[in-house]
């Protein structure tokens, strides 16, 4: 089997160079990392992951801990994570939280036990009063809209002025009634108030009242609830000319609602979601939607999780960063 020493008189480098290289250090040029990895690839060189890990005390896995797996949002975002852990030669455990407070703090204690070196956290089920608890002595990334100015990295949606953007653009398509379908709205800072706050700041703008009539709340953010909201909306007699709804998973569920009660989209009422999953665009009518650019997310929760784990500087000059954001504009609103 190939060695470093051999690696390295291939690439016309030194063993520690080499050495640099496996460990993803930054100060490494790039055509001098290109030689390497090239070299690598030549003598098909594996890196022994157990002594590495021995050496470093790191595990080279990292943990992803979401609210569920098997919904396209999060497996969407899961796939990026993996992707961008790849760049970084990390690994990626993933845990399913099911949004509940003690399986996320869980997630904390695995990797209090070092059996990750570092966790990427979807925050559903911990809240504000749980900030002190994420004050912990590893690297740690939360995602999501429940935790702000805590005590580690935060990577956050562009929830207020994405929402108002959904909504605007269904008030330039000519809607006047727009409904919003979202969770179950309680005082708590979360996806549903956030993205609320944006649909009524956006109905302000137009000078348009808000009828609370047309705010309407489901338990879960389910496929099944939007559709059977939706037929509701239309069997009530509600008057509406437009849906905002705070998922794309719910406004799918949206307009197989309006489609069984007879309501043509986007003819009779415009709908647009929120996340641009994959499915969305091959649904009939396609959907518009907010692409939140899970991309740009994921990676940025991954550099920063790594640039934690090299420097062993867990609350270092912590960073809250919020992804930018595009209007996918597609059949359901007359795209």
């Amino acid at each position: 089997m190939a060695t470093i020493q051999d690696v390295a008189k291939a690439a016309g480098v030194s063993p520690m160079t080499v050495s640099n290289v496996i460990n993803d250090h930054p100060n490494v040029r790039p055509a001098t990392r290109k030689k390497v990895l090239d070299a690598m690839a030549r003598l098909d060189y594996r890196v022994n992951v157990a002594a590495r890990n021995l050496r470093t005390g790191r595990t080279g896995t990292v943990g992803l801990a979401v609210p569920e797996v098997n919904s396209p949002y999060y497996g969407r975002l899961a796939a990026a994570i993996i992707s961008a852990a790849q760049r970084h030669n990390l690994r990626v455990s993933i845990e399913q939280t099911g949004a509940s407070r003690e399986n996320e703090l869980d997630a904390l204690s695995l990797s209090r036990n070092r059996l990750y070196d570092g966790l990427i956290l979807s925050t559903v089920g911990m809240g504000p009063a749980d900030v002190e608890l994420l004050k912990v002595d590893y690297p740690v990334v939360i995602l999501g809209e429940r935790i702000f100015g805590g005590p580690v990295d935060h990577v956050a949606m562009p929830n207020v002025d994405a929402s108002q953007a959904a909504t605007r653009h269904l008030i330039e398509r000519g809607c006047r009634s727009i409904a919003i379908l979202c969770g179950v709205v309680s005082e708590e800072t979360d996806v549903t108030s956030l993205r609320l706050t944006g649909y009524r700041q956006a109905l302000q703008s137009a000078g348009l009242p808000e009828d609370p009539g047309l705010l309407q709340s489901v338990e879960t953010l389910t496929m099944h609830d939007g559709a059977r909201r939706a037929r509701e909306m239309v069997e009530s007699g509600l008057d509406f000319d437009g849906v905002f709804c705070v998922t794309d998973t719910v406004a799918m569920g949206v307009l197989r609602g309006l489609a069984d009660a007879g309501v043509r989209v986007p003819d009779q009422v415009k709908v647009i979601g929120f996340d641009n999953v994959q499915e969305s665009a091959f649904l009939i009518p396609s959907l518009s939607t907010i692409d939140p650019d899970h991309d740009t997310m994921a990676q940025r929760a991954v550099d920063l999780l790594a640039r934690r784990i090299r420097q062993n500087e867990p609350g270092a000059d912590r960073e809250e960063f919020v992804s930018p954001f595009t209007v996918v504009v597609r059949e359901s609103t007359g795209g």
